[in-house]
């Protein structure tokens, strides 16, 4: 098997395992309780914090475990539209590509009388730090941006609107989920106020995550019932997980430069051989772009049959987010970037990690091909675009 959706989720690294056994067996206790069991127990629930918390320049106090990045999203933009209501400011900035677990929020947030602006991210797939000032306003309470693309792979430019949103006054929010263990972060150093990261992104456990919220910076509870994590997020907390993320994140950080050169040269040459496809275009910024992350749109074909065909063959890749991969309707951000419904049913997502190899590469490269041009000549529509009775779009 060949395993090309790391977008979707990752295989638990060794060492995640292992602290999450050693959890199980040795530090089972509940961190609320007073005896031994349960301090030691706490104990480690701390020493994690710390050690999370040392990946992305935060300090212990500014982590608040959730239960993956969809919470931690949710709890950020809320607590930040609660904070901006209460001065008498419900403007919020975000982009037309961003995860669900971020627009359907504001979506929601709407409906609750907030202003919600969608900045385009053009052809490429991005933003630029003058859009967001450009649409900052004296009623502005919360700008909120994902750090990198999960179906398209464009990392945002992060510190540059941090640095916007610094000057401004205005509290910024990032969903890093696809960025955390892949790209540098540092919250100090780009004004990140908040931030949501997922483990099982980074080869961690799933149902696991965080929410970095800068110190001073009050948190709204979506949970009701106990005081665990200071009274920001009721319920007894999952510590074999939450130490299985605390070691997949570390391992990751202290990687971090030798995993991104190997799979960005993976990257390129997967880019560079699905390019001489016929009637293929890359999507996504072409430079600033998340190592592992390639995605192709292939007319004349849909995505579901692709992905299908591969599987056959023994590959695992994607036609977007696994999120949505149950709807039959074009991907929202695919269309944000101005592919045609038809276009953007043909779309493919390879998804890697230090983990695939040349020999997978390719494997894929010999497979696609293959399957595009069966799909292709099996298609009445492609022998119309052939004999030109209707028009190429790619």
């Amino acid at each position: 098997m060949i395993y090309a959706d790391n977008a979707a989720t990752t295989k638990l690294s060794g060492a995640a395992i292992s602290a999450m056994l050693d959890c199980m067996e040795e530090t089972w206790g509940n961190p609320s309780s007073l005896y031994g069991l349960g301090q030691q127990a706490k104990e480690a629930l701390e020493r994690a914090r710390e050690r999370l918390a040392a990946c992305i320049g935060a300090s212990p106090r500014e982590i608040t475990f959730t239960s993956g990045g969809s919470e931690a999203d949710n709890q950020a933009i809320r607590s930040a539209a609660l904070l901006g209501a209460n001065k008498g400011k419900r403007h919020i900035i975000s982009t037309a590509f961003e995860h669900h677990a971020v627009l359907h929020t504001l979506k929601r947030l709407e409906k609750e009388g907030f202003e919600v602006e969608l900045l385009p991210v053009g052809s490429a797939g991005n933003i630029s730090a003058d859009q967001v000032a450009a649409a900052i306003r004296e009623d502005t309470a919360l700008v909120t941006t994902m750090y990198a693309n999960n179906e398209i792979g464009s990392v945002l430019p992060i510190s540059e609107i941090g640095a916007v949103c610094h000057e401004r006054g205005i509290v910024f929010h990032t969903d890093a989920v696809q960025a955390a263990g892949h790209l540098p972060i540092h919250v100090r150093r780009q004004n990140i106020d908040l931030l949501s990261l997922s483990a099982h992104k980074f080869h961690g456990p799933k149902g696991i995550g965080l929410l970095y919220a800068r110190q001073g910076l009050p948190l709204t509870s979506l949970i009701e019932g106990g005081a665990q994590e200071r009274g920001k997020r009721a319920g007894t907390e999952n510590l074999p997980a939450i130490l299985g993320m605390a070691a997949a994140l570390e391992a990751a950080c202290a990687h971090l430069s030798e995993n991104a050169v190997k799979v960005s040269a993976l990257r390129d040459k997967l880019i560079a051989g699905l390019s001489q496809i016929p009637h293929a275009a890359l999507n996504g910024d072409p430079v600033r772009r998340l190592p592992g992350n390639v995605s192709f749109c292939f007319e004349g074909i849909e995505g579901e049959s692709l992905l299908l065909l591969l599987d056959d063959r023994g590959i695992c890749a994607s036609s977007g987010s696994a999120c949505t991969s149950g709807s039959l309707d074009p991907s929202h951000v695919l269309l944000a970037i101005g592919r045609p419904h038809e276009v953007a049913h043909g779309s493919l997502r390879l998804s890697l990690c230090e983990e695939n190899t040349e020999a997978d590469v390719e494997a894929i490269l010999k497979a696609v091909p293959e399957i595009v041009s069966c799909l292709r000549n099996m298609s009445p529509l492609w022998k119309d675009k052939v004999s030109g009775k209707r028009e190429f779009v790619l």
